[in-house]
């Protein structure tokens, strides 16, 4: 009776850290930000809003790595100098630990893309707001924009990239 109470502990041990570990739930869910954005279109070189111009510095399409990953990331300059990473439309999966890196990596698509990020230089801009909609991350003055050629969606638990985007 005594080893079948102790089978039984470590089972929900080991429970409680799997479900911790990799939160399945988050499969389920979904956090929409729709923050307002300086570009008006992929396309602009500049836009204005109201109070000031804006430079659209540079841009890409995210591509798929761990999980079906959708939208554009601009690089957008202020009329102050102070640099933006916009995410327009974009949708991946919630998952545990997400954050918004720049990186100094080259985009692969497919498996190949999905370790990479994490082997050079690397500026973490925040956890990532929502899985889905438009956010607006400052970029640190400190950071070299001419080294940092791409953005990921890195999941810091498991080092890997859900999404990512070569910025040209």
């Amino acid at each position: 009776m005594r080893w079948k109470a102790l089978v039984a502990a470590v089972l929900v041990v080991v429970l409680g850290f799997g479900l911790y570990w990799f939160a399945p739930w988050r499969l389920f869910t979904d956090t929409t930000v729709n923050e307002s954005l300086t570009t008006a279109t992929a396309t602009a070189t500049a836009t204005t809003t109201a109070t000031a111009p804006a430079t659209l510095v540079r841009s890409g399409e995210f591509v798929t790595h761990e999980h079906d990953t959708s939208g554009r990331a601009s690089i957008v300059r202020t009329a102050d100098g102070v640099h933006h990473l916009e995410i327009e439309g974009l949708d991946t999966s919630d998952g545990p630990d997400l954050r918004v890196w720049l990186t100094d990596q080259t985009v692969v698509a497919g498996k190949a893309g999905w370790r990479v990020f994490d082997d050079g230089t690397w500026v973490e801009l925040g956890k990532l707001k929502g899985n889905k909609g438009n956010q607006v991350y400052e970029i640190p003055s400190t950071a070299d924009l001419t080294a940092l050629r791409s953005v990921t969606i890195w999941c810091k638990r498991f080092a890997v990239s859900f999404g990512a985007a070569q910025l040209a």
